[in-house]
């Protein structure tokens, strides 16, 4: 399908020349270039970009000393924290592979992610990395033989819909999907240092591109242990320069003051963020006026949001992106160039180097018209390796190099992708195929509606019947459960009709903002 040039970042080529680095050269090439301007910030508390290299060349030291380096792999099981940053990029310079553990895991699902990547050491305590790495002489990383095949990243799929897998990703596809990124969103190319380190040249217009690099300010709260925490708040800002402020929780009011304060040129994160934010009574009146860019992923972003953030920040790109833990963290993206054609419900066109298709969801490798829904395939030098120890799984997924993503989308005629649902979402009355996200978009632009969720009660006689789960909007205004259902059956085809409303105080979600349906369905069968 054809690229417009209001798609496309001008200026920029189609294909990238990615240098065959290790993950370690992000962080070396970083220090060099933006030296003591802040990397991190915790509370009162901050790491300059020098100060994260050298700390993590220490940590990589107290790693070899203890015998852990190549072919070992080193869990981190740390909320996001100044450690966090160091235990990465240590764990890297030491040649070892990093494999992150969410801290709220229960006790059986860490023990067999922990068997399952036959961890060797587990980082759970952020004093016993500063111990290690924080002070001191400044140190060289420990020479390791590098391959750019080398498995960096073992992360583990989200379970949202069943078990863990873990999933390999190599040095250069860390490299690869964050240069990808950063160039895409800066309007950069790739460049090494004199040293033969990493970073990024911006040869793009200062018009297009106003935050320059070395000057972006974020706050994040996604958590790290996710790959779009990883890669996208951790490891594209240390190429970037961008300072990250670090929240330790989603206290609205605390982060628009500090939004306001700190003059932050980017927010991002999963839509509840921006949920909560626009729900704030701080958010009309501050001074948000910094902000060049909000960039969503995780999850689709309601139509009726993107609107109303269009109208809170007229001078903002906002760019919504789509990803996977199987592609390192992303594979799609909204233009981020000011002129750059974004339409609110896609998530964008493929990023460089990056091939989508979609294929029938019911099974088959046929092409699927532009307009009509299937799965989305994608292929690029940022899909993952495989499954860890999962050959029948590995091939299920992956396909001459298209992975299988187990998502529903619609391509349409300019290239844009929009994902319609997950395909294990997707419900099937009488023989019709439901998309729940269509249901819930209808919801959610209803008055008196905060959040809506929708899921399939299994039925024999009409296979499974679509089940709203609401949380009604703070006031007075909130319709009826019949209201409801009167207002958006009238709106659908008889086979997508909601069958049944249940208001809820809220709807659960991962750690990463994705809604964890399992849950409402294990509550229909309870």
């Amino acid at each position: 399908m054809p690229i417009t040039t209001r798609s496309w970042p001008p200026g920029l080529p189609r294909t990238l020349d990615y240098p065959d680095v290790p993950v370690g050269s992000i962080a070396a090439g970083a220090a060099r270039r933006y030296g003591e301007r802040t990397a991190f910030a915790h509370g009162d508390r901050s790491l300059s970009f020098a100060e994260v290299y050298q700390a993590a060349c220490r940590f990589a030291r107290a790693l070899a000393e203890r015998g852990i380096g190549p072919g070992d792999t080193v869990a981190v099981r740390l909320p996001n924290c100044l450690a966090y940053p160091v235990a990465y990029f240590g764990v890297q310079l030491a040649g070892a592979t990093f494999s992150p553990a969410n801290p709220l895991l229960p006790p059986d699902d860490l023990a067999a992610q922990l068997d399952d990547s036959r961890a060797v050491e587990v980082l759970d305590d952020p004093a016993r990395v500063e111990s290690a790495a924080f002070g001191g002489e400044p140190v060289t990383p420990p020479q390791v033989r590098f391959d750019p095949r080398t498995l960096a990243n073992l992360g583990y799929t989200g379970g949202t819909t069943g078990r863990s897998k873990g999933v390999r990703i190599p040095h250069r596809n860390v490299v690869v999907n964050a240069l990808q990124y950063a160039c895409w969103s800066t309007g950069s190319i790739p460049a090494l240092d004199p040293a033969g380190d990493v970073l990024l040249d911006q040869i793009g217009d200062e018009r297009e591109w106003p935050i320059r690099l070395g000057t972006g300010v974020a706050i994040n709260l996604t958590p790290f242990f996710h790959a779009m925490g990883l890669i996208g708040s951790l490891v594209i800002p240390v190429l970037t320069g961008t300072t990250v402020v670090l929240h330790d929780r989603l206290n609205p009011p605390a982060y628009l003051a500090d939004a306001e304060r700190l003059r932050v040129t980017t927010m991002g994160g999963a839509p509840a963020l921006f949920a909560a934010l626009m729900a704030c009574p701080d958010f009309p009146a501050r001074d948000l006026s910094s902000v060049r860019m909000l960039t969503s992923g995780a999850a689709p972003m309601a139509h009726e949001m993107i609107n109303a953030l269009r109208r809170r920040f007229p001078e903002a790109v906002i760019s919504e992106g789509y990803g996977l833990t199987e592609v390192t963290m992303g594979a799609v993206s909204s233009p981020s160039f000011r002129s750059g054609l974004r339409k609110v419900g896609s998530v964008g066109i493929p990023v460089f180097d990056t091939e989508v298709k979609l294929v029938p969801a019911d099974g088959g490798d046929g092409p699927v018209p532009a307009g009509a829904a299937g799965e989305v395939c994608l292929r690029g030098p940022q899909v993952m390796d495989g499954y860890l120890n999962r050959p029948e799984e590995t091939a299920e997924a992956l396909t001459d190099g298209w992975l299988r993503t187990g998502d529903i989308g619609v391509l349409d005629e300019d290239g844009y992708l929009s994902i319609v649902d997950r395909k294990k979402d997707m419900l099937i009355y009488k023989g019709y195929n439901v998309y729940p996200r269509e249901l819930e978009e209808l919801l959610i632009a209803q008055p008196g509606v905060a959040a809506a969720a929708v899921v399939g009660r299994p039925s024999p006689e009409a296979g499974e019947l679509p089940v709203a789960f609401i949380v009604r909007a703070p006031g007075d205004g909130a319709p009826s459960e019949q209201e409801l259902l009167d207002t958006i059956n009238a709106k659908v085809v008889p086979y997508k009709r909601i069958r049944e409303l249940r208001f809820v105080d809220s709807i659960p979600v991962s750690a990463a903002g994705k809604v964890l349906k399992r849950e409402l369905r294990a509550q229909l069968e309870a």
